[in-house]
Protein backbone atom coordinates (compact mmCIF):
# COMPACT_ATOMS: atom_id res chain seq x y z
CA UNK A 1 0.00 0.00 0.00
CA UNK A 2 1.69 3.39 -1.05
CA UNK A 3 1.05 6.51 1.12
CA UNK A 4 -2.52 7.26 -0.02
CA UNK A 5 -4.45 3.58 0.45
CA UNK A 6 -2.96 2.36 -2.58
CA UNK A 7 -5.17 5.03 -4.28
CA UNK A 8 -3.50 6.48 -7.11
CA UNK A 9 -5.60 8.94 -8.69
CA UNK A 10 -4.31 11.06 -12.12
CA UNK A 11 -4.47 14.57 -11.35
CA UNK A 12 -4.43 14.67 -7.28
CA UNK A 13 -2.15 16.80 -5.71
CA UNK A 14 -2.28 17.87 -2.00
CA UNK A 15 -0.07 21.09 -0.52
CA UNK A 16 0.70 22.29 2.93
CA UNK A 17 -1.05 25.58 3.47
CA UNK A 18 0.57 28.67 3.89
CA UNK A 19 -0.91 32.28 5.44
CA UNK A 20 -1.43 33.37 2.01
CA UNK A 21 -3.45 30.25 1.31
CA UNK A 22 -5.65 30.64 3.73
CA UNK A 23 -8.30 32.63 1.74
CA UNK A 24 -8.75 29.67 -0.46
CA UNK A 25 -9.56 27.39 2.87
CA UNK A 26 -12.06 30.20 3.53
CA UNK A 27 -13.77 30.56 0.19
CA UNK A 28 -13.99 26.63 -0.15
CA UNK A 29 -15.35 26.40 3.60
CA UNK A 30 -18.07 28.93 2.37
CA UNK A 31 -19.12 26.55 -0.37
CA UNK A 32 -18.63 23.39 1.48
CA UNK A 33 -19.28 24.08 5.17
CA UNK A 34 -22.91 25.39 4.89
CA UNK A 35 -23.80 22.41 2.41
CA UNK A 36 -22.69 20.12 4.94
CA UNK A 37 -24.41 20.91 8.07
CA UNK A 38 -28.09 22.29 5.87
CA UNK A 39 -29.63 19.01 7.81
CA UNK A 40 -27.78 18.67 10.59
CA UNK A 41 -27.83 21.91 12.72
CA UNK A 42 -29.88 24.97 12.69
CA UNK A 43 -28.58 27.47 9.89
CA UNK A 44 -28.20 30.28 12.73
CA UNK A 45 -25.70 27.52 14.08
CA UNK A 46 -23.89 26.97 10.79
CA UNK A 47 -23.53 30.69 10.46
CA UNK A 48 -21.72 31.06 14.14
CA UNK A 49 -19.59 28.41 13.23
CA UNK A 50 -18.35 29.97 9.97
CA UNK A 51 -17.53 32.89 12.23
CA UNK A 52 -15.61 31.11 15.08
CA UNK A 53 -13.63 29.18 12.45
CA UNK A 54 -13.52 30.78 8.99
CA UNK A 55 -12.99 34.07 9.47
CA UNK A 56 -9.52 35.37 8.12
CA UNK A 57 -8.46 36.19 11.08
CA UNK A 58 -9.50 32.95 13.27
CA UNK A 59 -7.79 30.81 10.36
CA UNK A 60 -4.79 32.64 10.97
CA UNK A 61 -4.95 32.32 14.46
CA UNK A 62 -5.22 28.57 14.19
CA UNK A 63 -2.36 28.16 11.85
CA UNK A 64 -0.24 30.85 14.12
CA UNK A 65 -0.90 28.32 17.15
CA UNK A 66 0.10 25.19 15.50
CA UNK A 67 -2.69 23.75 12.97
CA UNK A 68 -0.98 22.33 9.64
CA UNK A 69 -3.29 23.03 7.01
CA UNK A 70 -3.63 21.10 3.80
CA UNK A 71 -5.44 22.22 0.88
CA UNK A 72 -6.11 19.46 -1.80
CA UNK A 73 -6.37 19.96 -5.54
CA UNK A 74 -8.25 17.75 -8.11
CA UNK A 75 -7.37 18.76 -11.82
CA UNK A 76 -5.35 22.12 -10.96
CA UNK A 77 -8.58 23.37 -8.75
CA UNK A 78 -8.66 23.48 -4.90
CA UNK A 79 -11.11 20.82 -4.10
CA UNK A 80 -10.85 20.67 -0.23
CA UNK A 81 -8.49 21.46 2.69
CA UNK A 82 -7.82 19.28 6.00
CA UNK A 83 -6.39 20.43 9.08
CA UNK A 84 -4.52 18.84 11.85
CA UNK A 85 -2.44 19.37 15.01
CA UNK A 86 -0.13 17.93 17.87
CA UNK A 87 -1.87 16.74 21.19
CA UNK A 88 -0.65 17.70 24.56
CA UNK A 89 0.76 13.80 24.46
CA UNK A 90 3.19 13.62 21.81
CA UNK A 91 2.14 10.39 19.96
CA UNK A 92 -1.85 12.39 19.99
CA UNK A 93 -2.96 13.95 16.62
CA UNK A 94 -6.23 15.69 16.32
CA UNK A 95 -7.97 16.01 12.97
CA UNK A 96 -9.47 19.63 13.27
CA UNK A 97 -11.23 19.67 10.32
CA UNK A 98 -11.25 17.91 6.60
CA UNK A 99 -14.39 18.95 3.92
CA UNK A 100 -14.06 17.94 0.05
CA UNK A 101 -16.46 20.08 -2.49
CA UNK A 102 -19.36 17.92 -2.44
CA UNK A 103 -19.62 17.40 -6.19
CA UNK A 104 -15.98 15.71 -6.16
CA UNK A 105 -17.55 13.40 -3.17
CA UNK A 106 -17.12 9.51 -4.21
CA UNK A 107 -13.82 10.00 -6.53
CA UNK A 108 -11.85 8.71 -3.73
CA UNK A 109 -10.56 12.23 -2.82
CA UNK A 110 -11.32 12.30 0.73
CA UNK A 111 -9.70 9.36 1.00
CA UNK A 112 -6.57 10.91 -0.61
CA UNK A 113 -6.80 13.81 1.78
CA UNK A 114 -6.97 11.21 4.57
CA UNK A 115 -4.13 9.28 4.39
CA UNK A 116 -1.77 12.39 3.22
CA UNK A 117 -3.22 13.64 6.88
CA UNK A 118 -2.16 10.35 8.32
CA UNK A 119 1.40 9.96 6.12
CA UNK A 120 2.15 13.36 7.78
CA UNK A 121 1.28 12.70 11.77
CA UNK A 122 3.09 8.93 11.48
CA UNK A 123 5.80 11.32 9.95
CA UNK A 124 5.83 13.42 12.88
CA UNK A 125 5.58 10.92 15.45
CA UNK A 126 2.25 10.52 15.73
CA UNK A 127 0.62 6.84 17.23
CA UNK A 128 -3.37 7.92 16.60
CA UNK A 129 -5.38 10.24 15.18
CA UNK A 130 -8.44 11.42 16.74
CA UNK A 131 -11.64 13.58 15.62
CA UNK A 132 -14.96 14.61 16.56
CA UNK A 133 -17.65 14.46 13.62
CA UNK A 134 -21.33 15.59 14.00
CA UNK A 135 -23.19 12.11 15.07
CA UNK A 136 -25.48 12.63 12.44
CA UNK A 137 -23.31 13.53 9.56
CA UNK A 138 -22.68 10.83 7.00
CA UNK A 139 -18.81 10.98 7.63
CA UNK A 140 -19.16 8.84 10.41
CA UNK A 141 -19.88 5.71 8.03
CA UNK A 142 -16.94 6.76 5.63
CA UNK A 143 -14.56 7.11 8.90
CA UNK A 144 -15.71 4.22 10.56
CA UNK A 145 -14.93 2.21 7.01
CA UNK A 146 -11.69 3.83 7.60
CA UNK A 147 -10.93 1.82 10.18
CA UNK A 148 -11.74 5.13 12.58
CA UNK A 149 -13.73 3.85 15.89
CA UNK A 150 -15.58 5.55 18.41
CA UNK A 151 -14.13 6.76 21.92
CA UNK A 152 -16.92 8.50 23.21
CA UNK A 153 -19.68 10.67 22.71
CA UNK A 154 -19.21 14.59 23.46
CA UNK A 155 -21.28 17.22 23.74
CA UNK A 156 -19.68 20.87 23.33
CA UNK A 157 -20.52 24.15 24.52
CA UNK A 158 -19.25 26.45 21.56
CA UNK A 159 -21.39 29.69 22.63
CA UNK A 160 -23.82 31.26 21.80
CA UNK A 161 -26.67 29.15 22.80
CA UNK A 162 -25.03 26.51 20.03
CA UNK A 163 -23.39 22.51 20.49
CA UNK A 164 -21.62 20.42 18.85
CA UNK A 165 -23.21 16.78 18.97
CA UNK A 166 -20.23 14.60 18.24
CA UNK A 167 -18.27 11.22 18.41
CA UNK A 168 -15.00 11.99 19.46
CA UNK A 169 -12.83 8.98 17.16
CA UNK A 170 -10.24 7.50 16.78
CA UNK A 171 -7.60 5.79 14.33
CA UNK A 172 -3.88 4.12 15.56
CA UNK A 173 -1.43 4.50 13.50
CA UNK A 174 0.98 1.91 12.73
Amino acid sequence: MDNHGGTFIPGIEVRLAAKEDLWQVRELAQLIFPATYENIVSAGQVDYMMNLFYTPEALQSQLESGQVFLIIYFEGKAAGYASYTRLNDPGDFKLNKIYLNSGLQGKGLGRFLLYDVIRRVKSEGGRSLQLNVNRFNKAVGFYRNLGFTVKKEQLLDIGGGHFMDDYVMEIKIV
